[in-house]
């Protein structure tokens, strides 16, 4: 496997807690859905990219199979940052243009979409170190940046700056510095 998508898939395992997929048993494989979705993800894109057909049919094939299992839709066109963890099964929904930084978690019931008009038409653009609950929703042209924790049932269609926490229904951003200390675990670096 080429260095750079074996890097990448490595930093999200890491994210799991584990070093490679030698420390998985065949119990921690069938349970890490989140990474066994993504690693698929990262093949398609990295093939898709150097044109490697034959490897990119064969994992976009995997892709749709995976993406109707495991209910998550993340296009491989989304541009990804190394360290992502998809912590539960099922509908994350993400649009095909938006930007994900680093050590990115995603919970259940995610939407990160696009807003077809208004102030804010477009898609987000999400920083480093950003935790997203359940069922949360962010949407249009904002910047979520670094160190943001977005807690479940939350509608954003703002930006948002560096640590924060965004909370109700009403969504009030609050500052809180290493607002995702306790949440996003096992860090990649550079």
């Amino acid at each position: 496997m080429e260095k750079e998508l074996k890097k990448l898939i490595e930093a999200d395992l890491n994210r799991y807690g584990f070093k490679s997929e030698k420390d998985l048993s065949f119990f921690n494989k069938r349970e890490f859905f989140g990474y066994r979705y993504t690693k698929i993800l990262r093949k398609t894109a990295y093939y898709k990219k150097h044109n490697k057909k034959i490897k990119y049919y064969f994992n976009r094939l995997l892709l749709e199979k995976y993406t109707i299992k495991y209910a998550y839709s993340i296009p491989y066109s989304v541009e990804l940052g190394k360290g992502l963890f998809l912590g539960h099964l099922g509908n994350v929904v993400i649009n095909y243009k938006a930007v994900i930084g680093d050590n990115v978690n995603l919970a259940q019931g995610v939407t990160i979409g696009l807003s077809n008009g208004g102030k804010n038409s477009g898609v987000p653009r999400i920083g480093n170190r950003v935790w997203i609950g359940a069922n949360a929703t962010v949407v249009g042209g904002i910047i979520i940046e670094d160190d943001v924790m977005i807690a479940p049932n939350t509608f954003v269609n703002f930006d948002v700056p560096t640590h924060s926490i965004v909370v109700g229904e009403k969504a009030k951003i609050l500052y809180q510095y290493n607002a995702t200390e306790k949440y996003v675990e096992n860090l990649v670096g550079d």
